[in-house]
């Protein structure tokens, strides 16, 4: 499958982030430490699924007849995705969970507010869509991070060892390619190094309330939105994409 058109890709990576990010966020069904966490995690996870259907959908439109989202997201290898890195990183414990989801809930606010007045109308209205879900899961996750953060020493550590352990993700997603420098001076696609600074600010406010540090810079991995991924994305596709790779061209 090679899609060379470039608003194609934008659209892609727009819907690849929320869809691995819901596949691990489901993963928590029933093994949340707490039923509110649970049902929250569930509902925020539904939330990024309904992103990425209407991302993968208007690909599939511009693509052509013979594509739908449920060939981008069921027929697409490992090589051929573009989500950020960060948001294919494994579950592991809620504190690890949280900190991924919190970073990544500020730079989707601050991206769909920026997608928001993208030229193209179907971006610009998926994203305006978007950003009222996000605006909630950001209020979520930072509730949480200021709670356990600002809660016993154990909790502290717990969140200060997770967003140690992660930071090193954060820089891909403010780092632009010419696809989107591209986009972005044609005023469809929002440039990601003007998220960097009201990201930032977020975090840094977060992270003074939940008495947090700031980890140290340190080299960041990047490549997810080119299709060079961590070593965790293929055994989440193999799990996911596992019915339609078994009996293809299935439906309910």
């Amino acid at each position: 499958m090679t899609l060379n058109d470039p608003r194609i890709n934008y659209v892609l990576r727009q819907g690849d982030t929320p869809l691995i990010l819901a596949q691990r966020l489901c993963a928590w069904c029933g093994h949340a430490p707490e039923l509110e966490i649970d049902l929250a995690l569930a509902n925020i996870g539904l939330d990024l699924l309904g992103q990425a259907r209407n991302f993968l959908g208007y690909a599939a439109e511009l693509a052509g007849e013979e594509y739908s989202e449920d060939r981008f997201a069921f027929g697409r290898d490992e090589r051929q995705f573009h989500n950020l890195l960060l948001a294919e990183q494994p579950n592991g414990g809620f504190n690890d969970t949280l900190v991924r989801q919190f970073l990544l809930d500020v730079y989707h606010v601050q991206l769909h507010q920026a997608l928001s007045h993208s030229r193209d109308p179907q971006i610009a209205a998926i994203a305006a869509k978007s950003l009222k879900e996000a605006d909630y899961h950001l209020r979520f996750s930072r509730g949480w991070m200021i709670r356990l953060g600002d809660g016993s020493a154990l909790s502290h550590q717990k969140i200060q060892q997770a967003l140690d352990n992660l930071w090193r993700f954060t820089a891909e997603l403010f780092h632009a390619d010419e696809l989107e420098l591209e986009l972005a001076e044609q005023g469809i696609a929002a440039d990601p190094r003007l998220l960097q600074a009201p990201w930032r600010a977020v975090v840094d406010d977060t992270l003074r309330l939940a008495t947090l540090s700031l980890p140290e810079e340190q080299a960041f991995r990047r490549g997810g939105k080119q299709g060079r991924h961590s070593e965790h994305l293929g055994p989440l596709l193999a799990e996911m994409q596992f019915l339609q790779r078994a009996y293809p061209n299935s439906d309910w």
